[in-house]
């Protein structure tokens, strides 16, 4: 499969397309709407997630490790077993997320 780019990601979310299991790391995704998005199982590591908007996305399992979710809107989302360590989450809100399992490890500051 070929990398995505922060344009695919786009175009996959307006076509309502599942991003289930990509690969996504280390992505510029800073400010985009994933609001509702299936992300299960996705790969984000050390992406750019600042000011994203996640509400109500599923990221079952993903791989968030040293994501910057700064000012992220993660209301209402699904992070159980997702591994969250060293995830800047800074002004992040998480009103409503679910955490069940998830790995939260304190990352650098």
């Amino acid at each position: 499969m070929a990398e995505l780019t922060r344009e695919d990601v786009i175009e996959a979310l307006g076509a309502k397309k599942s991003l289930a299991g990509a690969d996504l790391a280390g992505l510029d995704l800073s400010e985009v709407d994933l609001s509702g998005a299936d992300l299960r199982e996705a790969r984000l590591s050390a992406a750019d997630l600042h000011k994203a908007q996640l509400g109500a996305a599923n990221l079952y399992g993903a791989d968030l490790s040293d994501a910057d979710l700064r000012d992220a809107d993660l209301r209402g989302a699904d992070l159980s077993a997702a591994d969250l360590s060293g995830v800047n989450l800074l002004g992040a809100h998480l009103t409503g997320a679910k955490l069940e399992g998830a790995i939260l490890v304190a990352g650098k500051r």
